[in-house]
């Protein structure tokens, strides 16, 4: 099936036509009986990808499945994300990810590329089935021990020389156990001791990735460091790139915007691993993602079943969900970025850094036919109980955002239409 959108603002700069169909887009001109898609007002970008998403399925379907997570990722303007290993059982074995991959097509909102374990059940000791996983009809290529930190330097190293011969990555939950044990649920300083609560310090993050860094320079392997929240890791990361180490770094949406203040009121919505930050880390990671010390946004869509998050704040479970209302969070949080900046954050780098050649890479003729269309000028207050998700931990409820995502096609197929699925 053919579409044409037309009247759209093509990365917010000059307003054209689209023409796609599923083998992606073209410059002739549309055939007879194509769709017509009104986009006057809107801007076009390409489909966002995800770096970051955690959809629990297998083993905790309670929370979410690859079904609903695919259709929250599609509400948010998303046709491609990646599916972190910590399941149960986890994705360390080429027929774990290979089963995450079929559910996805199964699915077929959004493109599912599953994340492979670096290590055999998140154990941090015995390397997982890597080369097996990449040679998969999964095609892994991102590596993850997501929500532990592969802390041994020793294997660290070995998974770093192992991806390097396919041009793999390993992408790192950098949390030394030794400085934040796995009760540290909060920023380390005034307002921790205040309230009482394990702290979790900034140290902790940064001497992993400066680690990590070297490791990757001794290596010659691709290091990418997981949900960065510390001004700290922003200079690490910054003097990392001036030596042309290859690292990469993403940043969450909620790290961009919330600061750890909100724990006042030990509400657990607000627990999340990295801990939420003081306003001169979020201010040092809005920067780092303007001039691209920092590369991409990255959701870490982590939702949880009322029975996990429902606690007192040191017992809740870590983590909010955010596929929705990723792209309004960081054009709230950094309204001067511009669209071909948001692209490049949140589509064509992500895309490039897990190696989704069929993913985010422009509005080009030749490209994939994946487009978002979004009102620039809409405000939105968070509903949590519309969200496609299962889980209803999320931190923007009641909260206004800026622009609001009104289309989303996926391979030349309208998976959202007018905010809903379509």
């Amino acid at each position: 099936m053919s579409l044409v959108i037309t009247g759209a603002s093509l990365l917010g700069e000059k307003t054209g036509d689209l023409y796609v169909d599923d083998s992606g887009m073209f410059v002739d001109e549309a055939p007879s009986g194509a769709e017509t898609l009104d986009a006057d007002g809107l801007v076009a970008l390409p489909g966002l990808v995800d770096l970051h998403t955690h959809l629990r399925e297998p083993g905790r379907e309670d929370a979410e499945t690859v079904l609903t997570g695919s259709q929250a990722a599609a509400l948010g303007g998303y046709t491609a994300i990646l599916a972190m290993a910590n399941t149960s059982p986890v994705t360390d074995t080429a027929e774990a990810a290979t089963r995450v991959w079929e559910l996805g097509r199964e699915a077929g909102l959004v493109h599912v590329q599953p994340v492979g374990a670096v290590t055999r059940g998140l154990g941090g000791e015995e390397l997982a089935e890597l080369g097996l996983m990449h040679r998969s009809r999964a095609g892994v290529t991102v590596f993850s021990d997501d929500g532990k930190c592969v802390h041994d330097a020793r294997v660290m190293r070995r998974a770093l020389e192992y991806v390097k011969a396919f041009g793999g990555v390993v992408s790192q939950h950098s949390q030394d156990p030794a400085l934040a044990g796995p009760a540290a649920c909060c920023h380390e300083g005034e307002l921790s001791g205040r309230l009482g609560l394990p702290g979790w310090p900034g140290i902790a993050e940064e001497v992993i990735v400066a680690r990590d860094v070297m490791l990757g320079r001794h290596t010659g392997s691709r290091v990418h460091v997981a949900h960065v929240s510390t001004a700290g890791s922003v200079e690490v990361l910054r003097w990392a790139k001036a030596q042309s180490i290859d690292v990469t770094a993403e940043v969450t949406p909620h790290h961009l915007l919330l600061t750890t203040d909100l724990l006042t009121g030990y509400d657990p919505t607000y627990k999340v691993n990295p801990p939420l930050r003081p306003q001169e880390d979020v201010d040092a990671l809005r920067e780092a993602l303007r001039d691209g010390t920092i590369d991409a946004v990255a959701t870490d869509h982590a939702p949880h079943a009322r029975h996990d998050k429902e606690h007192a704040f040191v017992d809740a479970a870590f983590g909010m969900v955010g596929l929705e209302t990723s792209l309004g969070v960081v054009r709230t949080a950094l309204p001067d970025l511009s669209w071909s900046d948001v692209a490049r954050v949140m589509s064509v780098t992500p895309a490039r850094i897990a190696g989704l050649t069929g993913q985010g890479q422009s509005l080009a003729p030749g490209s994939p036919a994946n487009v978002v269309l979004v009102d620039p000028d809409a405000s939105v207050t968070v509903d949590r109980d519309t969200s496609a998700s299962l889980s209803r931990n999320n931190p923007w409820h009641g909260r206004g955002l800026t622009s609001r995502v009104v289309h989303t096609v996926y391979v030349g197929r309208v998976t959202v239409r007018d905010g809903a699925l379509a």
